[in-house]
């Protein structure tokens, strides 16, 4: 059944953990009947090791000082993309379209994207059975509103799922629907489930909803990148979600 295939992904698999011994075995003391010329030997031979060491460090030491002017004058690497860690939402119908919700804190029902998919849950279950799934929005800055404005602001997007163009995807405004439904989920982390019928859209408010919440990698390339990457949860089989955010100009690897 779908609602199967989407807790199968979260069901946690506890396994017992080893830890490792390690064993410190010490060395016997020397005796204390050894001869003292022996000792007079020992303690003239660590003299003169030392003494050694020292000489080769200092004949080493203008190459290491100059192999640390070589590195310091080497040039920055490029700074990294940010990242941080979101909660993400997938809702919707059994025969409607999927909505992709972000919040910071899932206590709150103000979502900072609430994004409709031009998917049905059926067909992103079907995908995700596969084990891999990555969704593609793009944007083509055809009016200047849309080339300066914040990525998460652009209101509408040409979606594409694992390299298939699938429609158009639109950003939604939190309705008192959707603030409903967070407010029904605000006691899940991480998990699938269904809502029973009542929290339909028009036409289809008899239909359950179905649900998958998870924790997301949220990455920011630049001011044309955003992405979310599901993280799955310990000990549980590999499930690859991904969905991008590009504003067009940019390489696309679908």
């Amino acid at each position: 059944m779908t609602i199967d295939t989407l807790r199968r992904f979260f069901l946690p698999c506890f396994f017992p953990t080893t830890t490792p011994t390690t064993t410190i075995t010490k060395k016997p003391l020397a005796s204390s009947n050894h001869h003292p010329t022996t000792t007079k030997k020992r303690i003239s031979t660590s003299l003169r090791h030392n003494t050694t060491t020292n000489t080769t460090t200092q004949h080493h030491s203008p190459s290491s000082s100059s192999s640390t002017s070589t590195t310091s004058g080497a040039t920055a690497a490029p700074p990294r993309p940010s990242k941080s860690m979101v909660i993400g939402t997938i809702f919707g119908n059994r025969r409607g379209h999927v909505w992709f919700c972000i919040q910071h804190d899932r206590l709150s029902t103000k979502p900072i994207l609430l994004l409709e998919l031009p998917l049905s849950t059926n067909n992103l279950v079907r995908e995700m059975r596969n084990g891999l799934v990555r969704i593609a929005l793009e944007c083509s800055p055809t009016r200047s509103d849309v080339s300066s404005c914040p990525l998460r602001s652009i209101p509408v997007w040409t979606a594409f799922c694992n390299g298939r163009k699938t429609g158009f995807a639109a950003r939604r405004r939190t309705g008192e629907r959707v603030r409903s439904i967070l407010r029904t989920m605000q006691c899940v982390t991480v998990g699938a489930g269904v809502i029973p019928s009542g929290f339909g859209s028009s036409g289809s408010g008899s239909e359950e909803l179905m649900y998958m919440r998870a924790n997301f990698e949220h990455v920011v390339g630049n001011a044309d990148s955003e992405s979310f990457h599901l993280i799955n949860p310990d000990e549980c089989p590999g499930q690859e979600l991904s969905v991008f955010l590009l504003r067009s100009g940019l390489p696309v690897h679908r």
